[in-house]
């Protein structure tokens, strides 16, 4: 009964913006929160399995979503694109997920509405007359939607997992972050430019919180890029490092829409080698300055030589698949960015840089 009870009271909306700190009550926090005992204690760098594009459907909130958003006692819109997407995925030419966002009727995520990367596209007010048409001519046969006309989206978007009925760890960490997001957006002033909404389940509940950006900055094409195990205290280095510079923040990096596992993992092994990037939240040069101590000489040497390692110094960043150096020996410096092309059945070939690491 206790643990029934616990369950119930999980049920969480999003915390205002603030410029408070932001905490989680203690005793949801230790068991579900960032100071749960599995929290960063798995690799991060390659759990992203392979996909080509991302499908949101703009629908209400998490706290009406439930654990599963196809069953059959839900609203229909999500349940019948859920149910059509799965009946032609063997149709469609590019591996396909679908997940629901937050939705609210008169803002730019109506109900109904629907955000498709990396197209970089938004369909108005999908009703469930419109699934199998939509799914049909868009996701399908990739051309238009003749009863809509599709939105060029800008600027960057960010998701995170709030699905709380799927997962409590996601439940309590996805509402914290979403309010540092807002927080932070704001103080930047970038409200026009970037967006971020709460989502329904994305896969790695244990990572949460989970974080998936889309936006142009990387490599000056739409990116999808997945971040795991983000704590409040992170949302800061992710907008101004991913988002405005669009550099990847490789220690909570777990992986890319478009690539495979093994795909993520060499990549961010040629990136480690290439940027100079040997320890977690410190760039080459932060790491090479003269130690005030020979326990600080010791500590830089040791670093050096794992090529990625905890600093130990209360930071809430913790190592994720180190790169020792026999591995980064075999790497080409000369390999810049890699993708997968867009045909399903070709999706293992890489340019010609990435191909010989694999």
């Amino acid at each position: 009964m206790a643990r029934r009870d616990r369950e119930e009271a999980l049920t969480f909306t999003n915390p205002s913006s603030s410029s408070s700190p932001i905490t989680v009550s203690n005793p949801l926090d230790a068991e579900f929160g960032f100071s749960r005992p599995d929290f960063r204690t798995s690799q991060l760098a390659g759990s992203v399995e392979f996909y080509q594009r991302h499908v949101f459907l703009c629908y209400k909130n998490p706290q009406v979503w439930p654990s599963k958003i196809e069953a059959s006692e839900f609203d229909q819109v999500p349940r019948l694109l859920f149910a059509a997407v799965k009946a032609r995925k063997a149709d469609m030419n590019k591996e396909t997920r679908l997940t629901i966002c937050e939705g609210h009727d008169g803002t730019e995520t109506s109900n109904g509405d629907v955000l498709i990367f990396p197209d970089m596209i938004r369909y108005r007010r999908l009703t469930h007359f419109d699934v199998d048409s939509f799914v049909e001519e868009v996701l399908v046969k990739n051309g238009e939607w003749l009863p809509g006309t599709p939105e060029r989206l800008t600027g960057s978007y960010v998701f995170v997992c709030c699905h709380g009925s799927r997962d409590r760890r996601c439940g309590v960490c996805g509402p914290a972050l979403i309010s540092r997001f807002k927080e932070e957006i704001e103080l930047h002033g970038v409200q026009s430019t970037v967006s971020v909404s709460p989502c329904s389940h994305l896969g790695g509940h244990k990572y949460a919180g989970n974080v998936v950006i889309f936006g142009s900055k990387i490599n000056e094409e739409v990116t999808g890029h997945w971040y795991g195990y983000v704590t409040p205290e992170d949302v800061p280095v992710l907008l101004e490092q991913h988002i405005l510079k669009g550099e990847i923040v490789d220690w909570l990096w777990r992986g890319e829409m478009g690539f495979s596992e093994e795909e993520q993992k060499k990549s961010q092994e040629i990136r480690i080698k290439l940027n100079g990037e040997i320890d977690v939240g410190k760039n080459a040069e932060e790491l090479l300055q003269t130690p005030k101590s020979e326990e600080d000489t010791a500590a830089c040497r040791s670093r050096l030589e794992v090529k990625g390692c905890c600093q130990g110094n209360g930071s809430s960043y913790c190592c994720q698949n180190p790169v020792f150096p026999e591995k980064l020996e075999n790497l080409d410096a000369n390999v810049g960015a890699t993708k997968v092309i867009s045909d399903k059945n070709s999706s293992k070939e890489l340019n010609s840089g990435i191909k010989s690491l694999l």
